[in-house]
Parts: C-alpha cells; structure tokens; sequence
C-alpha cells in the first residue's frame, strides 16, 4: 500500500509554527546549549538533555541531567 506524502508546510502551520511550540523548542535548544558549554554533551554523541520536571523553560541547572536518547524518549508522558 503506498503511503500518503507527509505535507510539511501544514504541519509546520498547524503544530511547529505556533508561539507556544516555538517557545518550548527554544527552552529545548537552550538547555542543549547550556549543557554543551559546561562539557556535558557534544554534537553525535546519542545523549538527550532531560527537563526533571518536564518543563522546557525551566533551564536551572539543579533541573536539567543528561540521559541516554533511548532512556529519554522511551517513555510515554503526558505534557500537562
């Protein structure tokens, strides 16, 4: 069965361009930036930087850790 084109411009409009995703993805980079300056991860190494209390824009340091790519997205959360 031949499977349906994804139509990135849609999903962009509909999920990825609204103001609150773009706000947690940028509270996401940040977190990956700040732990890459202190040394902890670097670019290809398989490693997630993890939010302990699944907040992106909580970036303190005593609420980010790094963990394995398959620890971090292997479990099912639910955003609240």
């Amino acid at each position: 069965m031949p499977t349906k084109r994804r139509d990135y411009k849609k999903e962009y409009s509909e999920f990825h361009g609204k103001d609150g995703e773009k706000k947690r993805r940028a509270g996401r980079n940040a977190a990956r930036r700040k732990m890459a300056a202190a040394g902890k991860v670097s670019k290809g190494d398989g490693k997630d930087v993890h939010h302990r209390d699944r907040n992106t824009k909580n970036n303190k340091k005593s609420n980010l850790s790094v963990t394995s790519r398959k620890k971090n997205r292997g479990k099912l959360r639910v955003r609240t």
